[in-house]
């Protein structure tokens, strides 16, 4: 799957999936809300030097997404530790299935 694909398949203000409508033009929102809050970003930026493009983060919404791409650094590392260790297959399984689901999440910026 390439990241254009991907990319259209989530939510362009919070990340989360969209449903695929099948025919027409391809949602960009996965709600009503989230279109909204774009909305009123694009508004608010109306008139600035800040890019239509760029995505504004509240001081929160940077940190907590700084926290989720350490959480995936800390899963990938517990990977690498269980193979120096020579962890089982089950083990090495249950650690790339936590690294996954942590990289998904951390995918997502608001």
């Amino acid at each position: 799957m390439s990241v254009r694909t991907r990319r259209d398949q989530t939510c362009t203000w919070c990340g989360r999936p969209v449903a695929d409508t099948g025919s027409g033009r391809k949602r960009r929102y996965c709600r009503q809300s989230c279109r909204q809050r774009a909305y009123e970003q694009r508004s608010a930026m109306k008139g600035t030097s800040i890019p239509d493009d760029a995505i504004v983060l509240t001081a929160e919404e940077a940190s907590a997404a700084a926290d989720r791409a350490f959480e995936v650094r800390c899963a990938a590392e517990d990977v690498g530790t269980a193979v120096t260790e020579g962890a089982d297959s089950a083990e090495l399984h249950r650690l790339c299935v936590e690294l996954l689901a942590k990289a998904h999440d951390a995918e997502r910026l608001r």
